[in-house]
This record gives structure tokens, C-alpha cells and sequence, in this order.
């Protein structure tokens, strides 16, 4: 698996490199936001480690102007470590976040999680489109269509809203969403989901698309908006 990883303090790459590298990884390096836009338009990278503090961009405008040409995931890897960092990444487009100091293994397994999630298996296009009124959601292509027409999504927020839609209706708890979408290895707030949804609920053109439900969580309305 090709990686591409923006860090700007050599003993940090060094040591993800060294870890990723012996773990059957093959990586890029670059130590700027700009080389990693540069980058990432001259080369198909599978996953993006992405830091936050880097010397000419901020990793979060980064990750905003990334997610404009390329839906590849992309993990953050910050000292950050305050909840308005989390979110706001979360926002911008990234599929997790990651404190520093980490432990290999468990970069090792949020890569290989991240990327399950990225690359599901193929099924057959009747397995995968489900329609909810005026929505079609299709599972293999990751698309969601609103009478017609494409509603261009993040990859969180399509994960997100296809959990949602697997059973239409029936509420979903924050803690399960979290353990679902953000997989089990996510220590962050919950918070992350209200921002998502309100993300979701924008671009659908109407609250009332997913519903929420006070103490609890969300869940997917049944009828014509």
C-alpha cells in the first residue's frame, strides 16, 4: 500500500516511516502542505498521514483543499490533542485523528481499519442501491442521488449516512455511531456526529432528512421530505 506522509519533524517521520516501512508499507515524505497538494496530484497515494503544524500551511486547510479533487482517506497526526481540533478535521474532510505520541500498532491498525471502510467489498448494484423516498443510495459507488441529482458527499459523511439508512427509522445511538463509522478504536467526543449531521442536513437541503432525538441519537426519516 502506498502511503503519503506530510510531517515536518524528521524524528517523527523517521520513526512512522521506520514502523510503516517494517510493517510492509511503502511511503512518501514530504515536510509541507504545498508539496503535499503537489503530490498528491502527480501521484495516486492509497492513505494520506497528514500533520497538522506544518511550516507553510495549516494541516487543516490541507486536508480542505485535498478533499476538493480526492475522496483518499486521510488520518491526522497531531499534537493537537483539544476537541475543536478533532472536529474541525472531522469536518474538513478527515477519516480519523490521531494524538501524539501513538503507538505503531495502533497507527498500523487504524490504517488497515480506515482502509477496510474506504474499499468495501464489490457486491452487485441490487445489493447495493436503496432508495428512501426521493433518496438512492448506492453502496458500491458511494453515491447518494436527491431526485436525480448527485449529492457530493465526504467519505465520513456518506459512512455516516449509509449507517443511518440501513434500517430507516429506527434510532441510532451517538456511542454506537461513533463505534460504527469512526470504528472502536475512536476515543474522541461525540460531537463529531452532531457536526456530521448538521454537514449532512445542509447538503440534503432539509433537516428533516435525518431526525433527531433528544438524550439519544438520530435516525433516518421513512417519508417524502
Amino acid at each position: 500500500m502506498d502511503l503519503l506522509l506530510v510531517e515536518d519533524d524528521p524524528s517523527v517521520a523517521a520513526s512512522v516511516i521506520d514502523g510503516l516501512e517494517s510493517a510492509g508499507f511503502s511511503l512518501t515524505h514530504v515536510s509541507k502542505g504545498q508539496e503535499a497538494i503537489i503530490a498528491v496530484k502527480n501521484n495516486s497515494f492509497e492513505l494520506i498521514l497528514l500533520d497538522l503544524g506544518l511550516p507553510d500551511l495549516d494541516g487543516q486547510d490541507v486536508c480542505r483543499e485535498l478533499r476538493k479533487t480526492i475522496s483518499t482517506p486521510i488520518i491526522i497526526l497531531s499534537a493537537r490533542s483539544e476537541e475543536i481540533d478533532r472536529v474541525l478535521a472531522l469536518e474538513f474532510g478527515a477519516d480519523d485523528y490521531m494524538v501524539k505520541p501513538f503507538g505503531m500498532r495502533e497507527l498500523v491498525a487504524r490504517i488497515r481499519a480506515v482502509t477496510r471502510r474506504a474499499h468495501p467489498p464489490e457486491t452487485t448494484s441490487s445489493e447495493t442501491n436503496q432508495s428512501i423516498g426521493d433518496l438512492v443510495i448506492d453502496r458500491r459507488t458511494q453515491k447518494v442521488h436527491l431526485l436525480g441529482e448527485e449529492i457530493h458527499l465526504t467519505p465520513k459523511e456518506f459512512e455516516l449516512f449509509a449507517y443511518l439508512a440501513t434500517d430507516p427509522g429506527a434510532v441510532y445511538r451517538r456511542n454506537d455511531i461513533m463505534n460504527e463509522v469512526w470504528d472502536t478504536n475512536w476515543y474522541g467526543t461525540t460531537k463529531t456526529v452532531d457536526a456530521h449531521v448538521a454537514a449532512l442536513r445542509k447538503k440534503l437541503g432539509h433537516q428533516d432528512w435525518i431526525e433527531s432525538v433528544r438524550g439519544v441519537g438520530f435516525r433516518l426519516a421513512i417519508s417524502d421530505t
